[in-house]
């Protein structure tokens, strides 16, 4: 049994270290004491032992206490009065606790993360849940997690079939409004003062076109290539149809690709996402056919994502602000106010159109 060294005075809490431990002895104080503070053994202004009673008790030198005591006092776990010695405070900032429900993990997600994190992260405690775009699964963790998280910030992207979303909305609700943030789509069937950062898939594709129609009318085509595998496809799709029909520019819809659908003066739209295997294909066919992308045809991409800064030397996207929707949720945690906000959506301009 391994030797250990504690403090056993009656009128105070047993503070123990264990040499044989390949912890430190200054981790084993803070986490003792820490302990001891969390199971109330210490109470807010309790004095707990000076450096130099700890250090005789538990026979280790004063240094190796300082350091403990030190990070306590940074931790805001205890604090000092001169003449009076180091007492425990009730100053620690509670941690936010939030609960994040993606649908699955990409590239975007990471970034909507990393902004997030990188604004409420120290004040945060955050737990990552993938549901998968399954709506079973998606119940499971709710029903398990009501109650036990400050926030909840969901992505509700889920196949479009009206008892599915009757359902999404339904476990929703189980969340009061004061915790929950909806992230990258807005439900319009679920009421209620709940926060909301979201795309509009069909008003925003509309609006990011005409962010380029300058360039587009220039070329003879739009080529539009949704393959299977998006929620949204028939929702972007519908904007990218009002768009052309409502400027005069010619345009068609590919579900497969293949070489002989690439000609000169065209530009493509790429809508599942960048590096899959349509904007691969549509590549490779350009090279065989000796086109210069970003001449003699134009691709443009849906998303953003920090790898397209080097595709082709740049690939031109139409995306949502991933930064600033992780951003505008910090804010409605931190500020305490929710609300809905669409987030914007641009035309980012590289060498590929």
């Amino acid at each position: 049994m391994p030797y250990k060294n504690q403090i056993t005075s009656r009128t105070k809490p047993q503070i123990a270290i264990e040499f044989t431990s390949e912890t430190p002895v200054y981790k084993q104080i803070v986490m003792a004491i820490k302990s001891l503070v969390d199971a109330g053994a210490y109470k807010n202004k309790d004095f707990v032992p000076s450096m130099n009673q700890l250090a005789n008790d538990l026979q280790i030198s004063k240094e190796t206490v300082k350091k403990a005591y030190s990070i306590l006092r940074d931790k805001k776990i205890i604090d000092s009065t001169q003449g009076k010695g180091f007492y425990v405070t009730n100053d620690r900032i509670k941690k936010t606790t939030i609960l994040l429900l993606f649908d699955k993990l990409s590239t975007y997600k990471q970034v909507l993360y990393h902004s997030l994190e990188a604004k409420i992260g120290a004040l945060s405690e955050i737990t990552i849940r993938l549901h998968n775009q399954d709506h079973v699964l998606f119940e499971q963790f709710i029903e398990e997690n009501l109650d036990k998280f400050d926030y909840y910030i969901v992505t509700p992207h889920f196949p479009l079939l009206p008892e599915i979303q009757k359902r999404v909305v339904n476990t929703l609700k189980k969340i009061p409004n004061r915790k929950l943030i909806l992230l990258d789509r807005y439900i319009g069937e679920l009421s209620g003062n709940f926060g909301s950062v979201y795309q509009d898939f069909e008003n925003d594709i509309y609006s990011g076109l005409l962010q380029g129609i300058d360039t587009l009318k220039k070329f003879k085509r739009l080529n539009v290539v949704s393959m299977p595998g998006s929620l949204y496809a028939t929702l972007i799709e519908e904007g990218i149809k009002r768009f052309c029909t409502e400027n005069k520019i010619k345009y068609l819809t590919h579900k497969v690709m293949s070489i002989n659908k690439i000609h000169k003066h065209e530009v493509f739209l790429i809508l599942n996402s960048q590096l899959d295997l349509e904007l691969i294909e549509l590549i490779r066919f350009a090279k065989l056919k000796g086109y210069k992308i970003g001449e003699d045809i134009g691709i443009i991409s849906y998303n953003e994502s920090p790898i397209n800064e080097i595709i082709l030397d740049g690939l031109t996207v139409v995306s949502t602000n991933f930064n600033q929707m992780g951003e505008l949720v910090a804010d409605m945690i931190m500020k305490g106010s929710f609300r809905k906000i669409r987030c914007d959506f641009t035309l980012i301009r590289r060498n590929t159109f």
